[in-house]
């Protein structure tokens, strides 16, 4: 289970976005994250008449690690790390599940 995952509001807490919030909009491979706004980076794109694109400048969201981005806590206000938590099912075949929780205040995180 990952601790951040596609749809959870973060915060960048290191780099040239630090203290800007965002949504993950994907999961690029297990180390990086697409966040919505975040690391925005200009990209020279020639132009191409067969697909009917006009070159020019274009402004493309690039991946970031997940170490530099920590969850936000609607509770505090804050970013906070996560944990993976074991809680026990009642009904079904599975006696165990994994959720995750947030550390500071063992709330359980909503998606």
């Amino acid at each position: 289970m990952n601790k951040i995952c596609k749809g959870d509001e973060v915060i960048v807490i290191a780099g040239k976005d630090k203290g800007r919030r965002g949504t993950v909009t994907s999961r690029v491979d297990t180390g990086h994250v697409l966040v919505e706004g975040i690391n925005i980076a200009k990209k020279h794109v020639r132009p191409n008449p067969v697909k009917g694109e006009t070159g020019g400048i274009v402004q493309k969201a690039m991946p970031i690690h997940v170490s530099n981005v920590a969850l936000f806590n609607p509770a505090t206000g804050k970013a906070d790390k996560v944990r993976i938590q074991v809680k026990a099912v009642e009904g079904g075949r599975k006696k165990t599940e994994r959720v995750r929780v947030f550390k500071s205040n063992g709330e359980l995180v909503k998606v």
